[in-house]
């Protein structure tokens, strides 16, 4: 009977450590997936570089860089892609604080937050475009897990604008 007390002992030791190993892989692979997705969810958000597409021509423009500050973004140009791009130029055209201020470093996004009624959307902010000084309204929609970003500016309705498509750089 010890014997058949041992094997006993034995097959619910190994069935118990099979047990654990099975916890601490759905654990580990819990974790894993969680952590994933928390990198696709902060994917999916507009803070990052962007390359900014030209929806007319659909040629390189800019770098923006998306920042968030306080539930805020706001959005600088990095680099000018453009091959017609003037380095030292300057938003002459700009008609407010951002007049005749370097286009690099230029504050393009502005006071954009999450929206309250849409968690796909940002914002309640503004977008500058500095080849035409003016200043729109902006909504901001991350789309394909975050690698690409739709960029609305318009003037009063999001239905009376425009809509650029910017690529994710980082």
């Amino acid at each position: 009977m010890p014997h058949l007390t041992h094997r006993a002992r034995t097959f619910h030791g190994d069935f118990d450590m099979h047990l654990r190993s099975n916890r601490l892989a759905a654990a580990l692979a819990g974790t894993a997936l969680a952590l994933a997705s928390g990198l696709a969810a902060a994917q999916a958000t507009p803070v990052g570089a962007w390359k900014t597409i030209d929806d007319k021509t659909k040629t390189e423009r800019a770098q923006i860089r998306i920042q968030e500050s306080g539930g805020v973004l706001t959005g600088r140009i990095e680099k000018l892609l453009a091959a017609d791009a003037k380095l030292d130029g300057v938003c002459d055209k700009c008609s407010d604080d951002r007049k005749d201020k370097p286009m690099i470093g230029l504050e393009m996004v502005r006071g954009v937050k999450k929206s309250a009624s849409d968690a796909e959307l940002w914002d309640g902010g503004t977008i500058l475009d500095p080849e035409e000084g003016k200043v729109y309204k902006v909504r901001l929609k991350p789309i394909d897990g975050g690698k690409r970003l739709e960029v609305r500016g318009y003037f009063g309705a999001p239905l009376l604008g425009r809509t650029q498509t910017w690529v994710r750089v980082e």
